[in-house]
């Protein structure tokens, strides 16, 4: 029986990392929202007073850049000189450009429909490894650490909005230490909180309120024995957004996923249309994972999944168990290869990725939260077929 610690981070949607997410998974749902079949690829950076969007665009939408990029700093809470980052007085550089023929000719391969709409055959955007992943710790499926590190900083941006703790801004940080027993978790030996501060708060009441009115209305009572709280550790945190630190897009794939529970395959998701199976490929061995322990086939598991550009149907599919499936792996394997559709445009009709959904995924995680397509337990069935 094995005992030990484990901890994962997650950060706010003021971390300049995540503005940058925000603003080009907005851009990517203004595309959607006028052309479903946008082909989108869009990079921002985000730095002291300024915005930079660039990345590959092709729509029939037109998009004004300047306007979404505020829209989504306003909404953040960036709205005063004194963060060094207002949504009215930043600049914004757009440097913008079409797909690159040769990646379309991998993508492409389509017929004009009678309705005028387009029938494709969709090969992958690019060479890659993803991988999926479900566990039964959490009734998210999801690793605890990961999910108590995002509702924390969900928490803090909620105070902040509503008006329980006024003097917060936008940006902070979570992390959590989860202690496991047998692969159980059993209590939260230790949580990290930084939280950004008007400078005229003393540390003493920001730490008593953070534990008050962020900590104990997420994390279990039952889980808080003996806990050390780190909040603010250096004593001041007034300085932050992308005035304290830039921001790039897909900076943060650890916390988009599993807290490091999982591997990580390397490719961010935020910017990207579902062509792209960085992103496409992602939600659906999640999809499948999650089906895969609410069925009851395997306590955790993880898939991994490849592509070769411009080719549809993935080269590889490896599952692992880690010791907990009910049938063997090789089996779980060739069911999910036989039943399973992986191609790119089998995964975008599957989990309606054509829509503009993506914003909202940009922050907190893109698992575990309820409304999200592959999220989904509607082939719990199909797999208990296989423990039958």
């Amino acid at each position: 029986m094995r005992k030990y610690l484990y901890t994962s981070e997650s950060v706010t949607e003021g971390h300049p990392d995540k503005i940058a997410d925000q603003i080009a998974d907005s851009i990517l749902d203004e595309c959607l929202k006028v052309d479903p079949y946008s082909r989108v690829a869009c990079e921002v950076i985000v730095t002291t007073g300024l915005i930079h969007i660039a990345g590959e665009i092709t729509t029939k939408a037109r998009i004004d850049f300047q306007e979404i990029a505020r829209n989504v700093v306003k909404e953040i809470g960036y709205d005063k000189d004194e963060y060094g980052f207002n949504y009215e007085s930043l600049g914004v550089i757009v440097s913008v450009k079409e797909q690159s023929p040769d990646i379309a000719l991998g993508v492409n391969k389509s017929l004009e429909s009678k309705e005028g709409k387009m029938d494709e055959t969709l090969g992958a955007g690019d060479q890659g490894i993803m991988f999926g992943y479900a566990c039964n710790e959490t009734e998210e499926y999801m690793p605890m650490p990961i999910m108590l590190s995002h509702k924390l900083v969900k928490r803090l941006a909620e105070v902040r909005k509503n008006g329980t703790l006024p003097y917060l801004r936008p940006d902070g940080k979570s992390q959590v230490t989860v202690e496991y027993n047998d692969l159980k978790p059993k209590r939260v030996p230790k949580i990290v909180l930084s939280a950004q501060h008007n400078p005229d708060v003393p540390i003493e009441k920001i730490r008593e309120d953070l534990i008050k009115y962020v900590v104990k209305n997420v994390v279990p009572e039952e889980m808080l024995k003996d806990t050390e709280y780190y909040i603010n550790p250096t004593g001041r945190f007034v300085v932050g957004g992308p005035r304290g630190d830039t921001g790039l897009t897909g900076r943060k794939t650890i916390v988009d996923t599993y807290g490091s529970m999982a591997k990580n395959g390397g490719g961010c998701f935020s910017g990207k249309d579902s062509t792209k199976v960085d992103r496409s490929a992602s939600y659906m061995t999640r999809y499948v994972a999650k089906n895969i322990v609410a069925a009851g086939v395997a306590d955790r598991i993880e898939i991994q999944i490849a592509y070769a550009i411009g080719k549809a149907n993935p080269i590889s599919i490896f599952v692992d168990t880690f010791g907990t499936g009910k049938i063997p792996d090789d089996e779980i394997e060739k069911f999910i290869e036989k039943n399973i559709d992986f191609t790119p445009l089998g995964m975008i009709n599957k989990l309606d990725l054509r829509k503009p959904i993506f914003k909202k995924t940009a922050v907190y995680g893109h698992f575990g939260w309820e409304g999200y397509s592959w999220e989904k337990l509607d082939l719990v069935p199909l797999f208990k077929s296989l423990i039958k």
